[in-house]
């Protein structure tokens, strides 16, 4: 026995290795959706490209009868999309899936030096969440390793292409725009909103290539109409559908949202002495992240990629781990990554723990707020590890 966990150990020790068995678990998801033709959003994705290339609105009640689904992104979608889309059916899903899980694992490996030595347990904590979008082809992974390729860029200095991935983000799935924030920690704040601009515009400007200047006005006023008629009644897997929460804060909660949102503006505001600590902006991130998935109107459990990742930002960045981190560590191991897994636990036991207790979303809420007091608490998150790149 000892011997076999010796093996294990040192095979999950090396970086390849755990890519390579990650890699052929996302081929066998893949194919498995795939070949049975389950992969639902995959087929979402792509018929909402071809439907918009060969000049039809996807932002009609028509489009949503038909495909028995709303389609909330926007045609900047589309323009990603497209080389998959016009793959061969059985092509696509696998460009799709292992492009996005080769990304991710970019991402988390081209962090900044601070998380040299904490990289591989970062996807190793992540990875079994990553598999559950990767089985459900979401686009939540893309939107995730944007927030961390585009925080490496601006420690690197390299703002242009930094904002350029935000604002394609935030012009696909409005919460990538959040990142926009964390700039002010960085000099020359009002020239990098200045590429903003122009980066927004650009892509406000893209669907023209398909439709026209003419119609651009009226394919974005169908795509705010679709937004405002999109409604659900399903409990989601955030703090808003919580017990206690709900009965709140749901009937206005975009008033909670903004009301949460300004009270950790006022906490940033508050510590800008630590904007130059590197420590303090990757924690202001990790927040961001967790807010734009606990806070959202319609989180389920494979979004918490973004937020488990922010998670991650912060954990291995605090000087010391207490009994009480240690658990919630591994709650939110075992809650996120192994309990939604059919494969590693029963129905019942997902639906009990969720459902019924709600431990991951109260689990999650412990987390967050303890990132946000590391963050702005009187004694810091010291010492000071870096300033913040300067071209």
């Amino acid at each position: 026995m000892k011997k076999i966990v010796q093996a294990l150990v040192t095979f999950f020790s090396n970086p390849r290795n755990v890519f390579i068995l990650g890699m052929l678990v996302a081929i066998a998801a893949t194919a498995l959706e795939t070949f049975r033709g389950r992969c639902t959003n995959y087929y979402d994705y792509r018929d909402s490209t071809v439907d918009f290339f060969n000049g039809i609105c996807v932002y009609t009640a028509e489009w949503v009868v038909a495909h028995k689904i709303y389609f909330l992104y926007t045609p900047n979608f589309n323009f990603l999309f497209a080389p998959v889309a016009y793959s061969p059916w059985w092509l696509g899903p696998f460009i799709w899936n292992l492009a996005n899980y080769s990304l991710f694992f970019l991402s988390i490996w081209t962090l900044p030096k601070h998380y040299a030595d904490h990289r591989l347990k970062m996807f190793l904590f992540l990875l079994l969440v990553l598999e559950q979008s990767i089985f459900c082809f979401q686009y939540n992974t893309v939107v995730c390793y944007i927030f961390l390729f585009a925080f490496t860029l601006m420690e690197r200095g390299q703002f242009f292409w930094a904002v350029l991935l935000i604002m394609y983000s935030a012009c696909t799935k409005i919460y990538g725009g959040i990142e926009l924030a964390l700039l002010l920690c960085y000099p020359r704040f009002w020239r990098h909103m200045g590429y903003a601009v122009l980066c927004s515009l650009l892509f406000f400007l893209m669907p023209a290539l398909k439709v026209g200047v003419d119609g651009l006005i009226p394919l974005y006023q169908s795509w705010l109409s679709m937004i405002e008629s999109h409604h659900s009644d399903a409990d989601f897997v955030g703090l808003l559908f919580a017990p206690g929460f709900k009965q709140l804060f749901l009937a206005d909660y975009r008033l909670f949202q903004l009301g949460v949102l300004a009270i950790l503006g006022v906490l940033f505001f508050w510590r800008r002495d630590r904007w130059s600590d590197f420590k303090f902006r990757a924690h202001a991130l990790g927040v961001l992240m967790g807010y734009v998935i606990l806070l959202s109107d319609c989180p389920e459990t494979h979004t918490y990629i973004i937020a488990l990742s922010g998670y991650m930002l912060c954990y291995w960045l605090w000087d010391k781990h207490t009994v009480y981190d240690k658990i919630l560590f591994w709650c939110m191991f075992v809650l996120f990554g192994m309990v939604p897994s059919d494969v590693l636990c029963p129905v019942s036991v997902h639906e009990f723990l969720h459902a019924d207790l709600w431990l991951d979303v109260y689990g999650y809420t412990l987390v967050w707020l303890e990132m946000i007091w590391v963050a702005v608490r009187p004694s810091g998150i010291s010492p000071a590890s870096g300033k913040p790149a300067i071209e």
